[in-house]
C-alpha cells in the first residue's frame, strides 16, 4: 500500500512559476505553429476570414485556432521538457 502511494507522488511532472521567460517559450511555439500551418494546411483560408487578415497571412478563423492549439499543446510539452530538465 505504501509503495503504491509513493510511486503515485514521485510521478507528478517537475512544475515552475510563471515568469517572462516562460510567456517567450510560449510564444515562439506559437509562432512556430502558425508557420507550419501556413505552409501545411490545404486549404488555409477556407473558412470564415479574421478581421485582419495580412496580419496572419490570410489565414481563416478555423486554421488559426488550428494552429494555435497546436502551439499551446507544443509549449506545454517544451516547456514541462525543459523545467525537468532542470533547463528553467
Amino acid at each position: 500500500m505504501y509503495s503504491t502511494l509513493l510511486l503515485a507522488v514521485s510521478t507528478v511532472p517537475t512544475t515552475i512559476e510563471w515568469n517572462p521567460k516562460i510567456a517567450m517559450i510560449m510564444i515562439v511555439c506559437n509562432i512556430f505553429a502558425i508557420a507550419v500551418g501556413k505552409f501545411t494546411i490545404a486549404q488555409p483560408n477556407k473558412g470564415p476570414g479574421l478581421p485582419s487578415p495580412k496580419m496572419f497571412g490570410g489565414m481563416s478563423l478555423g486554421a488559426l485556432l488550428g494552429t494555435t492549439s497546436f502551439g499551446h499543446i507544443l509549449g506545454a510539452g517544451v516547456i514541462l521538457g525543459l523545467a525537468s530538465s532542470g533547463a528553467l
